[in-house]
Parts: structure tokens; C-alpha cells; sequence
């Protein structure tokens, strides 16, 4: 029987690596599918991982219907035997719906990834749905770390450092930092103000501590054993 599971982890933890290599094993197996993504760091119609590793994908827009691009292609004789859906977080509920129905009236097995909550700790719509629906929720295993040595469990947002916790749910940047704060994006010195998403543990996330807000107020934890 098909199902619809929700890969989900924080940033950086590997669900758009899980997705290419989920796709690979899928077509070696002699499977056919399609490949979805929105809003990807790369600006491109493409899943990217940070490894380096792309795939071309279909943009999900707001006008999106799987289930319309499902029977078309299945109309002009094409095989569609699952999706893989990358970013999952940003698609509307009613995409949800239709992915679920996707998978209940064609048979076709769809695997979603994304990240659960945004820089408020607030469930993203897409994700929210997924939740509610999906026959399976499997948590991705690779964790990523505080800068104090914490396994990390939010995303932040930062500008210029500093953790942010108000402003437009998506702001696309690369967690490395790079991106740029719509609509204004430069201080008053018209320098480009630098947006960008670290993970932190759930006590430094509470606290707005950073690793650039840590150094400069010189917090002097001890990095922490892994797993603690």
C-alpha cells in the first residue's frame, strides 16, 4: 500500500541528502517518480544538499496541485510511482490534502521533507498538516549541535549575529548566513544587513544566545560531551 511520511529534523540535518538518495534507490529499484521543492537555497527549481549535491526538481508554487500533475503525466501514459517533496514545510495545507489524496486514490508514495517549526518555534503550515496527516513521522537521525556542544532542537534566525524572533515567517538564507532582510536590507550606513539561521539547543534558543551573542557577552560554557 502507498503511504505519505514526514522526514522531518532542523536545518542542516540532512533531509534534502535523504531526499536525492531516497530518489536514487527508488530508480535503481526500477521505480519512476518526481521530484518537488520551494523555496530552495539555491534559488533554483532544484533539491540542493549542503554535501553538494543537485538534483533538477518542479517549483511548487502557491497554485500547485499535485494531484492535477500526477494525472496529467499518468493521462499521457507516463509512470508516477511516488513524489519526493523537499521543503515540505512551505506548502499550503490544502497541498497536504492533496498529496494525502494523492497517495489514498492513485497509490502513488509520497515522502516529505522539512523542518517542523520556524525561528518563532512555531509550527510551519505545510509542516502543521503533515503532522495531522501523514501515515508515518520518522525523525532524521543525523543531529546538529549548539555552539555549545548541545544536540540543537530550533532554528534561529539571526541579523547581523543577533537572534531575531519577529518579522516574515520565510526569509530564505543559507545557514551559513547568507541573504539579505526584505524589504529595506542594509543599515543606515548602507551596508547589506546579513540574515541568517543557526540551530541552538532549547536553553540557549529560550535565552537568544547565539554563538556570536555568547563570545561577545562572554558566556564561559564548557563544551559539552556529544549526547549530553
Amino acid at each position: 500500500m502507498a503511504e505519505l511520511v514526514f522526514f522531518t529534523g532542523t536545518m542542516d540535518s540532512g533531509k534534502s541528502t535523504l531526499a536525492l538518495q531516497m530518489d536514487y534507490n527508488h530508480r535503481a529499484g526500477g521505480r519512476l517518480g518526481l521530484l518537488f521543492t520551494r523555496h530552495d537555497r539555491s534559488g533554483e527549481a532544484a533539491i540542493t544538499s549542503r554535501l553538494g549535491l543537485r538534483t533538477p526538481a518542479i517549483e511548487v508554487t502557491a497554485s500547485s496541485s499535485f494531484w492535477d500533475e500526477v494525472v496529467r503525466r499518468r493521462t499521457h501514459g507516463e509512470e508516477v510511482d511516488y513524489l519526493i517533496c523537499d521543503e515540505a514545510q512551505f506548502y499550503r495545507a490544502e497541498q497536504v490534502d492533496d498529496l494525502a489524496r494523492v497517495v489514498d486514490e492513485l497509490e502513488v508514495d509520497v515522502y516529505a521533507f522539512g523542518i517542523g517549526t520556524d525561528f518563532r518555534a512555531r509550527l510551519f503550515e505545510g509542516s502543521q498538516r503533515l503532522v495531522e496527516l501523514a501515515d508515518r513521522i520518522e525523525s532524521l537521525q543525523v543531529p546538529t549541535l549548539c555552539w555549545c556542544g548541545r544536540r540543537a532542537t530550533h532554528n534561529a534566525r539571526t541579523v547581523g549575529g543577533t537572534m531575531v524572533r519577529t518579522g516574515e515567517q520565510v526569509v530564505v538564507a543559507d545557514i551559513t548566513g547568507r541573504g539579505t532582510l526584505p524589504p529595506a536590507g542594509v543599515t543606515a550606513q548602507g551596508q547589506p544587513v546579513e540574515v541568517g539561521y543557526e540551530t541552538l539547543c532549547r536553553r540557549h534558543y529560550m535565552a537568544g544566545r547565539t554563538a556570536a551573542t555568547a563570545d561577545v557577552m562572554g558566556e564561559g560554557e564548557q563544551l559539552l560531551p556529544f549526547g549530553e
